[in-house]
């Protein structure tokens, strides 16, 4: 079984997910009381916010990159980013590191694809509806890609950053959402990617007007995948 190594704290609430999910795969796979092998930091969450808002990317991207140096150092054999908006600094924190950074975007994007579908709703923070890093690698595997109003745009980053981030759900705010996905699909978009690793707290698939495809739990069984392609099961 190869080690994984997950750099989160963006924010603890989705990581916490990521460590569940990932553990349930391997015993899943493998059975009895087996568990996933974890070379894990989780930063301060409070230390990156500002330099995202501040759009200093370079100056997070640095932060970030030597901590993932210290997950390889610990032994991970691949690097899993555990948020979808710091894979504005992917670049950035794969050429620091020997191990492969196994991609968020591009896991969802081999989802959608074997789903069959084309066009899908990218939903995530303001960032990463609105700067090309994420929403353009999907376009690359040819699918579209659209994504909300500018004021809903606002008001998703609102809800991400100053609920779901703390651990706050709220039934008003999850209604929010089903409207956004429910005007999406209206346009066209045939799904929604939960393009945000704590949307999924407060909008599942059985909550969702759209299929809806959870980058989070994707991510998670890719790198399970990747974890046991050698393993005997």
């Amino acid at each position: 079984m190869k080690t994984i190594g997950i750099l989160g704290g963006m924010s603890h609430e989705s990581t916490a997910h990521y460590y569940r999910l990932i553990n349930e795969g391997v015993r899943t796979r493998l059975g009895g009381l087996h568990s996933a092998r974890i070379a894990l930091i989780s930063v301060d969450f409070a230390t990156i916010e500002p330099l995202q808002a501040g759009d200093e990317w370079d100056a997070a991207g640095a932060l970030l990159a030597a901590d993932a140096r210290r997950i390889e150092a610990a032994g991970a054999d691949f690097l899993l980013l555990a948020t979808n908006t710091m894979h504005r600094c992917a670049d950035i924190i794969a050429a620091a590191i020997d191990i492969p950074l196994l991609h968020l975007a591009d896991a969802t994007a081999e989802a959608v694809e074997a789903a069959g579908v084309r066009r899908v709703a990218l939903l995530g923070t303001r960032y990463t509806m609105e700067q090309p890093f994420y929403r353009e690698r999907l376009e690359r595997r040819g699918l579209q890609v659209d994504v909300p109003s500018s004021g809903d745009r606002g008001e998703l980053n609102r809800i991400i950053f100053e609920e779901l981030c703390q651990g706050t759900t709220r039934a008003d705010s999850r209604a929010t959402l089903q409207r956004m996905i429910d005007h999406a699909g209206g346009a066209g978009a045939e799904a929604v990617i939960a393009g945000c690793t704590e949307i999924t707290m407060l909008v599942d698939a059985a909550d969702s007007p759209l299929p809806l495809f959870d980058t989070t739990a994707i991510h998670a069984h890719a790198a399970v995948a990747r974890a046991l392609e050698d393993a005997a099961v």
